[in-house]
């Protein structure tokens, strides 16, 4: 059955470079020219548009027909067991909330079980709540009698080699069906594949989760040919190792499952509970096997068997006959869960798929020397694999190693997918953004430009940016960190680009092609890191790929290089392909397990007494599902016990775009503190003349400033505001996406705690100039209309300064802020590293600073401006007065994902 997957359908992907299909148009992403993104968004905007996709379902057959309605409910069957129905106590088995309370306090924050009894002990404290419990054993008792809860971990030996291995584990199809049958996932679920596009002409199509992708429905497909009726689960499994001590004397090798039927916003997030810890896996590194090969082989063997001991036992039939399913409504379905996709980082994949290492475990007939090269490719037939595999059990181990050898695969016996209905492992391996991208692509880029440039100019820069609230300031460069993590590179490289311009290479060499490399890199970057792509997106993500293989040679030309040759480079061939297949790389991030970890097994060690740890993390684990389990119960009985529906709840109310604190900063700020204190320059004319040109919108500027001039203003001061906060929406208009958070800060000098001088801080701004944004209003993508603005002080006029200065009926702004200008965008950004290139903006006259006053609910969002260094940054130029000393600066388009989206 492993090759069913492999029959052609309509929504086959095509080979080759990125898969691209159907309603795609290659680019020829040359060197010479920058990705046609950048001037030409016709075909992106759809991405933008607020509009409902237009959606066509699945219509070959009937999936996720319903079979039934169970007559309870899952909330229902859980009041059951918990006993007495009718009783107005909504913490049974617990007598009252303050037992309760104690109870999830203990788990949920983990003190240790002595130094919560000797708690319970003090004055009688247990007695004095009126605790049912007064020990920490009495609490587990409890929670392990009268809770239910998830399948309980239970441990085998798996043979290998001649030697016993425990594993722990726990029946997945029980945890599938605590998934799928969980009330709170009920309204969530989806139970078909769909085809969604943005155009009434269905010729853009749209990928975001992974029902949208083409793998679901040619699945769907093969199981309505053979049993109609049928919903798909799609199984996504991940494991790695981690380090469960800071000194690595003790590990752990978890294993996870969530599916695919629940939206990767609820699957990402920990809280929610939709990833399940299967198992874990042993973390011996066999070294009592003393030749490296061998080891190696019984090292995959071991892996395989101990997956093949917990999926093939139930999953393996379910996968191909269905099994009937409840989900948390009580609607029975007949289910199917097939294994979709693995996710982890390329060890890992190499593990999994059965490769050698310097090999793509997706599959790709590429030798070594290929690898670095933006190219077509083949992929090995999987039936053919499988064939291979089949001949273990004919008896002759030289033989069975020479055919696996012939076929492309390591000798393993008998991998766990060998027999997973409708599975293809090379298929199922899934891009991975944190490994490949930020520590593979990124850390060697990183390395090269060091090379290129000299790591001191490169620190020396880094340490010279200005702040900005989505960056981080690596104050003393970037050459000296070590064991960077995954979030230091992606702080760097919100700044990567802008501060490798204007540098000089060594041989007078023209840089022009390596910001070009890096350029097509980022892009590629966030690119690929969309929560959705169409067609034409996945065109960009193309060309921004090969805009860096089409420059890259550079590397060679400055002999920083000898060749390509990275697995990780290649990898990024099959992210277009991938996520045609299962949707946007959202689904499918190692950066949700790097997260598991934390949860499912640091934590579960540190509560253990670090002794044959493995029986307790898993007990730690149940009591703790309990607890959570319990929480969402009792929440549901306070709320009036409604019936459990599959209806989505209501769209919760957006927040407001901007915010300010109620109560100022700084009660008063003098006209005078106002120029020296916040530099705002002749503060009190500037206030006078928008208080003019509110009052009379007719006049001219000339006009209003003969007015002002004789204008006398009723009010010495000001309250003013040190932050402004703002909540973006989300730039693709997703209904449940997290709005992202920004700041600007305006504040003067100040000294800390320990009496040092901390300089001030004036952050600069995106700001509208031709209208005052709303307060829910979304703001449009790009720059023009647009214009930069450093803030230097954000106030609010008294009651009586308003009443005094505005007429009745006049509507005058609640918030104001002081403003000096930078030069208005250029048509385009500048050539090559296609970044806007601004000016600080002089009066021709005074030739100070043109500034003045607008209303708070111009400005847009923070704006991060990258100095023009030049060849070589100036020394006394700090983070603190770069804003000052430098005239030209850059618009970095990378300081994050929204700004990405919305400024490039």
């Amino acid at each position: 059955m492993g090759g069913a997957a492999q029959q052609p359908d309509a929504d086959a992907e095509a080979g080759g470079i990125g898969g691209a299909g159907e309603g795609e148009a290659g680019g020829d992403g040359g060197a010479e020219e920058a990705p046609g993104r950048a001037n030409n968004r016709a075909d992106e905007d759809a991405l933008w548009d607020d509009s409902e996709p237009v959606i066509v379902p699945f219509d070959q057959g009937n999936p996720g027909a319903p079979m039934g309605q169970e007559d309870f409910a899952t909330y229902e069957e859980y009041q059951k067991v918990i006993g007495d129905e009718n009783s107005d106590n909504h913490y049974r088995p617990f007598p009252h909330k303050m037992a309760w309370d104690v109870a999830e306090w203990s788990k949920e924050l983990g003190p240790g079980s002595n130094a919560f009894t000797k708690f319970l002990k003090i004055d009688d404290v247990s007695a004095a709540l009126d605790l049912p419990f007064s020990t920490s054993q009495e609490l587990n008792q409890i929670i392990d009698k009268k809770l239910p809860g998830r399948p309980k971990f239970k441990r085998e030996q798996v043979e290998v080699a001649g030697e016993s291995y425990p594993v722990y584990y726990r029946d997945p199809m029980e945890c599938i069906k605590a998934l799928y049958g969980d009330p709170e996932f009920a309204p969530h679920l989806v139970y078909a594949p769909e085809r969604h596009y943005v155009d009434d002409d269905q010729t853009i199509r749209l990928y975001g989760e992974m029902h949208t992708g083409k793998w679901w429905w040619r699945v769907q497909v093969t199981v309505e040919s053979r049993k109609p009726g049928g919903t798909i689960i799609p199984l996504i499994i991940s494991s790695d190792k981690t380090q469960l001590t800071l000194f690595r004397t003790k590990s752990a090798y978890p294993i996870y499952l969530t599916i695919g039927n629940l939206p990767k916003d609820i699957r990402r997030k920990p809280s929610r509970g939709a990833q399940i810890l299967l198992g874990y896996l042993p973390t011996t590194g066999l070294t009592h096997i003393k030749n490296r090969d061998t080891r190696r082989r019984a090292v995959a063997n071991l892996f395989h068997a101990c997956v093949r001991k917990i999926l093939q036992a139930t999953v393996k039939d379910a996968g191909l006959n269905g099994v009937p399913m409840a989900s948390g409504d009580g609607v029975i379905r007949r289910c199917h869960p097939i294994f979709a996709t693995f996710v982890g980082d390329y060890p890992e994949q190499c593990l999994v798929a059965g490769c050698k290492n310097m090999q793509c475990p997706q599959g790709c007939d590429l030798e070594r020397e290929d690898l670095g090269y933006y190219c077509e490719f083949t992929r090995r037939y999987f039936p053919d694999i499988l064939t291979a595999l089949a001949t273990v059990d004919d008896g002759d181990p030289l033989e069975y190693v020479e055919t696996c050898k012939e076929a492309g695969i390591k000798p393993i016996h008998h991998p766990f997918w060998e027999d997973l209905p409708y599975a293809d492992i090379y298929t199922s391996i899934t891009p991975d953004v944190l490994h490949q991208l930020y520590q593979g692509m990124v850390k060697h880029v990183i390395s090269w430009l060091k090379k290129a440039y000299g790591a001191d100019e490169i620190d020396a820069r880094f340490a010279r940016l200005p702040r900005n609230h989505n960056l981080r300031l690596f104050a003393t460069g970037i050459s000296h960190l070590s064991r960077v993590s995954g979030q230091e590179h992606k702080d760097i490289c919100r700044v990567l680009l802008g501060v490798i311009l204007d540098l000089q290479l060594p041989g007078s060499l023209n840089p022009v092609r390596l910001i070009r490399a890096v350029r097509g890199l980022l892009d590629f970057l966030y690119l690929a890191q969309y929560p959705s792509h169409t067609t034409a997106t996945l065109v960009y993500l193309d060309e921004a790929l090969q805009m860096f293989h089409n420059n890259k040679d550079i590397l060679l030309d400055l002999g920083i290089r000898e060749n390509f040759n990275l697995p990780k480079l290649h990898s990024l061939l099959h992210f277009s392909e991938k996520i045609k297949l299962f949707g946007t790389t959202d689904n499918y991030s190692t950066e949700s397990t790097e997260r598991l970890h934390i949860d499912f097994a640091k934590d579960a060690y540190r509560a253990t007494n670090h002794k044959d740890e493995y029986p307790q993390m898993t007990l730690w684990l149940e009591r703790l599902e309990k607890i959570r389990r319990h929480a969402r119960f009792i929440a549901w009985r306070i709320a009036g016990k409604n019936p459990i529906t599959a209806e989505k709840p209501e769209r919760p109310a957006k927040k407001l775009r901007i915010k300010i604190t109620r109560f100022p900063s700084v009660r008063a700020v003098s006209f005078q503190d106002a120029d020296l204190r916040y530099g705002a320059r002749d503060f009190k004319a500037h206030l006078t003349e928008f208080i003019v040109r509110h009052n009379n919108p007719l006049l001219r500027s000339a006009q209003v400033k003969t007015v002002a001039a004789q204008y006398k203003l009723p009010f010495r001061s000001v309250a003013a505001f040190h932050k402004v906060k703002f909540w973006n929406p989300d730039a693709q208009h997703r209904e449940d996406a997290p709005e992202t958070l920004d700041c600007i800060h305006v504040r003067p000098a100040y000294r800390d705690t320990q009496g040092r001088v901390q300089p001030g801080r004036y952050d600069t701004a995106l700001i509208s100039e031709e209208r005052a944004a709303d307060e829910d209003a979304e703001e449009d993508r790009g720059l023009q209309g647009s214009r930069v603005g450093r803030v230097r002080l954000v106030f609010r006029l008294s009651e009586a300064a308003v009443t005094a200065c505005f007429p009745p009926g006049v509507e005058v702004p609640t918030h104001l802020a002081y403003v000096e200008w930078f030069s208005k965008f250029k048509p385009g950004p500048e050539p090559n590293h296609l970044m806007y290139r601004i000016t600080q903006a002089f009066d021709r006259e005074t030739g100070l600073r043109q500034a003045s006053i607008i209303p708070v609910n111009r400005l847009v969002r923070s704006v991060h401006l990258i100095p023009r260094f030049g060849p070589h940054a100036p020394r006394d130029w700090t983070s603190a007065n770069v804003l000052e000393l430098c005239l030209a600066f850059y618009v970095n388009s990378f300081t994050d994902r929204h700004t990405y989206i919305t400024v490039y």
